[in-house]
């Protein structure tokens, strides 16, 4: 082996410049056509989302003032008014629909991360991403037909559960991926210390995943405040202020699908700007959740 010359030890030491990239080479040129194709697809696919956004605050952005925050949306054929009693009342839709799901989900999923094992969590998650395909329509049929038909009418609080059989699955699938991410090792020095298994996950685990928890949660409220078709058969609408949590409840949602397809000029420019808000309160509910991952404990 002594008796090798350096070309046979290093075949590339004769040629120092052989692992240069060429700028003419086929696989220099292929590179970069496939790096202009990636780009193109890149700009093809982020080409819808820029254009609803710019269409609907064009649409929107005029009507935008004080009214539009504090008065009644007017009768038909009449200017002026607003849609502050839709906006309130898709708080209060959305609002019920967190206090049930936001628990129940972030209490299943611990359980599935930290409790559960074998055939129960496996069986638990497939219900999970089954119920995640749902057509939202279905959640209305069935908030339908379990409230409004046993209540004796539509309700807020219809509208509310409805929702949170939309946000549920969201909450318990990111829950569960954030409590499986902490490592392992911070429950065994947990545990190494004297807590039990309640104090470890309460104290230590849930702490260390709530950047991705809440991450999950604003994506979960985000698309509940987006949602017509389960209001519509739970929560209708309504034209005046809401009168309680048991009767029919204005949202924003079911504001633009009911003054969209109306033939008044004033109404169709309140449905612009009910879009522009419901746009805002997504993309402020996703910058939140962005700003929430950041801030992690490990």
């Amino acid at each position: 082996m002594s008796n090798l010359s350096s070309e046979e030890r290093n075949p590339f030491a004769s040629n120092p410049g052989s692992l240069k990239k060429v700028k003419g080479s086929p696989q220099s040129l292929f590179n970069i056509a496939m790096t202009v194709l990636a780009g193109a697809c890149l700009a093809i696919s982020l080409l819808p989302l820029f254009a609803v956004l710019s269409y609907v605050t064009v649409q929107g952005f005029n009507r935008l003032n004080l009214d539009l925050f504090t008065k009644l949306p007017p009768p038909p054929g009449l200017s002026g008014g607003g849609i502050a009693n839709a906006i309130l009342g898709t708080l209060m839709t959305v609002g019920i629909a967190s206090l049930i799901a936001v628990p129940f989900g972030v209490l299943a999923a611990v359980y599935l991360s930290e409790f559960s094992k074998g055939q129960i969590a496996r069986w638990v998650r497939f219900a999970t991403n089954v119920l995640s395909g749902v057509p939202s329509i279905i959640a209305g049929v069935f908030a339908y037909g379990l409230f409004v038909v046993n209540m004796g009418g539509f309700s807020a609080i219809a509208g509310g559960a409805a929702l949170a059989v939309l946000m549920l699955p969201t909450i318990v699938r990111t829950t569960d991926e954030a409590l499986q991410i902490v490592p392992q090792d911070i429950r065994w020095a947990s545990v190494g210390v004297g807590a039990s298994n309640y104090q470890t996950v309460l104290q230590v685990v849930l702490p260390a995943a709530i950047p991705a928890i809440l991450t999950g949660v604003t994506l979960a409220i985000a698309r509940a405040a987006g949602e017509t078709a389960p209001l519509i058969f739970t929560a209708l609408n309504s034209p005046f202020w809401p009168a309680g949590f048991d009767k029919p409840t204005p949202s924003l949602s079911v504001l633009v699908y009911n003054f969209a397809t109306v033939p008044f000029k004033a109404q169709k420019e309140l449905a612009w700007a009910a879009s522009l808000i419901l746009v805002m309160m997504v993309l402020l509910t996703s910058i939140l959740s962005r700003w929430a991952t950041h801030k992690k404990v490990y």
